[in-house]
């Protein structure tokens, strides 16, 4: 009688965490705050840049998860406009950059907890930089791959907090570079 008594709590607590741990699919939006360096190389002749540096930009995406564990993902970041100083034979002139990336991606979660999920998501981006001065305009496009690691703190059932880092592509010569900081919040229907 022992032995049935404990199989039958054990068998209720492994539904129960198997439940626990089953999630509906569902869709989620969400916006963000995307930080990238805007630190410029030496383009077409231009030379010693001076730029703003990190700048904060804003991000919206949305996406579709599965089940617990996998889902996709869409996103686009618009890297604001920045300033820089440059000298070119001798003379000294200014001039501003401008950028967009857009990705999807599937995304892998790994919940630590119900707080805590670690996640991971790998697809493909499209980024354009933009770069007008006296001397010069230039336009960059790619189309490459899109990576991002992440945490992301779940407030309630439908609210959660993310924080990551997301890599749009190969190295940019110009705007903001190809590594960026996200921090944000979503919203699951």
């Amino acid at each position: 009688m022992k032995k049935l008594i404990v199989a039958l709590i054990a068998s209720t607590a492994a539904m129960g965490a198997a439940q626990a741990q089953t999630t509906q699919p569902h869709a989620y939006v969400g916006v963000g705050i995307a930080t990238a360096d805007h630190e410029n190389s030496s383009v077409g002749g231009l030379t010693n840049f001076d730029s703003d540096g990190y700048k904060a930009s804003g991000k919206i995406f949305g996406g579709y998860e599965f089940d617990q564990n996998w889902g996709a993902e869409a996103g686009y970041t618009d890297f604001r406009n920045s300033d820089f100083n440059y000298s070119a034979n001798g003379t000294n002139a200014s001039g501003r950059t401008k950028g967009s990336s857009y990705y999807i991606a599937g995304k892998y979660n790994m919940p630590v907890n119900d707080q805590f999920a670690v996640y991971g998501k790998l697809g493909l981006q499209h980024s354009e930089r933009k770069l007008e001065s006296a001397a010069l305009n230039l336009k960059d496009t790619d189309t490459g791959a899109y990576g991002a690691v992440g945490l992301q703190y779940n407030l309630n059932q439908q609210v959660a907090l993310t924080a990551e880092y997301e890599r749009y592509g190969k190295s940019k010569s110009f705007g903001a570079k190809a590594d960026a900081w996200t921090v944000g919040a979503r919203y699951s229907f």
